[in-house]
């Protein structure tokens, strides 16, 4: 089995609604997004010969999925006050709004499945919160290639 890996990262802001501790607070992160994916054979057409994909390919795939979160201020959907939420965005704040809390944990499965989305098979998505503190996502280990 070959696995490549490839990482970026993105600077954003979230807090956890019904949190009892001092992430219920708006706080920011540079989230780290390290993405694994794998294959069992290599290519063997011309420029891509002996390679899973393009290492090129592969980050800018994730480039553009990180970049779609950098400086925003990511929330839960409903996890604000109406008026809250429109005085943000009339004040011109980037806000993004996911159906699930945004937790590392949460996000590594998010990852996971934009990649997948784009065609890779996926072996692990790793989100750094912080650089002592990651969540990994590895899909359904019962899944054969």
């Amino acid at each position: 089995m070959y696995y490549l890996r490839s990482e970026h990262s993105f600077d954003s802001a979230h807090f956890l609604t019904n949190y009892e501790g001092k992430c219920r607070n708006i706080h920011g992160h540079r989230w780290r997004v390290v993405v694994e994916i794998k294959s069992l054979t290599l290519q063997t057409e011309k420029q891509l010969d002996g390679m899973v994909v393009d290492f090129g390919q592969l980050k800018k795939d994730i480039k553009e999925e990180v970049d779609f979160l950098d400086h925003a201020l990511i929330i839960e959907k409903n996890s604000l006050k109406p008026a809250t939420f429109t005085a943000l965005k009339e004040e011109g704040f980037r806000m993004i709004e996911f159906d699930f809390r945004p937790t590392a944990e949460r996000f590594s499965k998010y990852f996971y499945d934009k990649m997948v989305e784009k065609g890779y098979q996926m072996k692990s998505v790793t989100v750094y919160e912080t650089p002592n503190n990651a969540a990994i996502y590895e899909g359904d280990l019962d899944v054969t290639i």
